[in-house]
């Protein structure tokens, strides 16, 4: 009886088109995410930042352990914490800082459209920083919101890096009275459009904080950005 012929495997099932559908796939993530135009209603978190555990942490918690082991009279006290400061009366923003990501930016403010949607900064003034109106100005009691774009048509926009940002690390809001309100930031989410938790977000504080909101996940050129950054911070210092 003469052997039986091997099936040929169909050419979508062959180790080389999984390869290059699979490059492809690479390249079109890296090229659709060119622009953001504007923030979508976000939604269930897809990620949570945490502190950086860098070398130098390390080396210091190594340090801290033999000392309070090697001390006869105990470990040292814990320091009372410091109270937090006295919520700023009401003052127009005038600029934005996050030090730690090189951002040092102008305020314009913004409404809600027809839609009761947040506007967002004008799409060809990507280095703005929008602040809502309608909530509290920096150092205020309650939950403020600044808005920024992640890119634009021209490149990238005021907050591009903002996903990299970390909890521990400085908001800087200064206002048209001189003060400056200062917030430490809690978290850093990411929520898809499709679920975004208003109340989460949104909600209303009974101790001064900030909601810093741009652009996230995937991107398509028919429906936008898939998912928003979200920075939670609250207020630690006034000046």
């Amino acid at each position: 009886m003469a052997p039986r012929r091997r099936r040929r495997r169909p050419w979508h099932r062959t180790r080389a088109y999984r390869l290059a559908r699979t490059a492809l796939l690479a390249a079109v993530l890296v090229t659709v995410g060119v622009r953001c135009d504007g923030h979508h209603r976000p939604a269930t978190p897809l990620q949570a930042g945490g502190p950086a555990a860098g070398p130098d942490s390390a080396r210091s918690d190594r340090r801290g352990a033999g000392r309070e082991e090697s001390d006869p009279a105990g470990p040292t006290p814990t320091p009372s914490p410091t109270p937090p400061p006295r919520p700023l009366p009401r003052s127009r923003p005038t600029s934005f800082r996050i030090p730690s990501l090189g951002i040092n930016a102008p305020i314009t403010g913004l409404r809600l459209d027809r839609d009761r949607q947040l506007e967002t900064p004008p799409l060809d003034k990507p280095k703005l920083v929008g602040w809502f109106e309608g909530g509290p100005t920096p150092g205020e009691t309650g939950t403020a919101l600044a808005v920024g774009h992640r890119d634009t048509r021209t490149g990238p926009a005021v907050f591009s890096a903002l996903a990299l940002l970390r909890p521990g690390k400085l908001i800087e809001a200064g206002r048209a009275d001189g003060r400056t309100a200062v917030y430490t930031v809690d978290s850093v989410k990411v929520f898809d459009k499709a679920g975004f938790p208003d109340k989460e977000v949104y909600g209303p504080a009974r101790r001064p904080e900030l909601r810093v909101l741009t652009c996230g996940g995937l991107f398509s050129r028919r429906t936008g950005y898939t998912s928003n950054v979200v920075v939670f911070a609250h207020l630690t210092a006034t000046r």
